[in-house]
């Protein structure tokens, strides 16, 4: 038994999974705004059960803010004997160059949409043990962030993006999925005179959250449709042949595309506060639905 674990754990970490989603910092931004944006009593609900991290059983991967559980399911990689099961319900690609289904590739609830849905109804449910709750608040905040990175939903027969190298600017040695998760979203949300984490209004709200994550996903995979794999590689014919393997991403390329990304991350970090406020709401959820807000 013992050598098929260590087996198993081999194999695990040698199976090929696509890139993480927005990198560490761009994924505590949205906990962080998400933790600006939730109610005083939602917050301490939140805190109460961070403080029930022990019962997890993970001291390798922390869990004592909301900022550690944006990036805890990633951590979770590093025991892929243990969390394998969850390696693909961080994505949920779809062809660019096809007509958009929201019910394809997702067997058996195995995707990132369907994970945000069933990850709310778990922390919803106070009938729970404390502990799955709290893994659920991980995998929800984490998730929500993911949805919105583009090339989490868009794909061109390249991993979303994985396959296809990509300098930036005058660095080399990204590849295009590599880019919008790291130096792309690092630079849109780090301007200093326009912080993304703050209170945001009500009618901030209304304009950028709302929706399911169904439709977050389609967001997302409009933006690579219309913008990322056009932008990257120069053409409005973005079908008709295959891509190159490797391009690179000009400086105007990059300005163009700080505003998408920061959008992006202010929305994930907004509609994890709504999905927040609504899992502590007191009442069952309506079933296979995430509560939502409406703008």
């Amino acid at each position: 038994m013992r050598r098929l674990l260590v087996l198993l754990a081999v194999l695990l970490a040698l199976a090929p999974v696509p890139a993480l989603a927005w990198g560490e910092y761009a994924h505590r931004q949205t906990a962080t705004i998400a933790e600006a944006n939730v109610s005083p009593e939602v917050r301490a609900k939140v805190r109460a059960m961070l403080a029930r991290e022990k019962e997890l059983g993970t001291p390798d991967c922390p869990l004592k803010t909301l900022q550690d559980a944006s990036v805890w399911p990633d951590c979770l990689r590093g025991e892929g004997w243990r969390w394998g099961f969850t390696f693909a319900w961080h994505y949920r690609t779809a062809p660019v160059c096809k007509a958009f289904d929201p019910k394809a590739n997702c067997s058996g609830g195995n995707c990132v949409t369907a994970q945000i849905v069933r990850a709310q109804r778990v922390l919803a449910d106070e009938r729970l043990p404390a502990h799955e709750r709290l893994a659920a608040l991980a995998f929800l905040v984490h998730f929500a962030g993911d949805v919105h990175m583009p090339l989490h939903s868009g794909d061109n027969e390249d991993q979303g993006g994985n396959a296809r190298k990509a300098d930036y600017g005058i660095k080399p040695g990204y590849n295009l999925h590599a880019i919008w998760d790291g130096p792309l979203a690092e630079r849109a949300i780090s301007d200093p005179a326009d912080p993304v984490v703050r209170r945001y209004s009500a009618a901030e709200r209304a304009e950028l959250a709302g929706g399911s994550p169904d439709d977050w996903g389609r967001e997302s995979w409009e933006i690579a449709r219309s913008f990322v794999y056009p932008t990257a590689f120069d053409t409005e014919d973005l079908c008709s042949q295959p891509l190159p393997d490797r391009t690179a991403l000009s400086q105007d390329d990059i300005v163009r595309g700080v505003p998408i990304a920061r959008k992006r991350v202010v929305q994930a970090g907004l509609r994890i506060a709504d999905l927040l406020e609504d899992a502590f709401k007191p009442g069952p959820l309506v079933p296979d639905e995430p509560r939502r807000r409406r703008g």
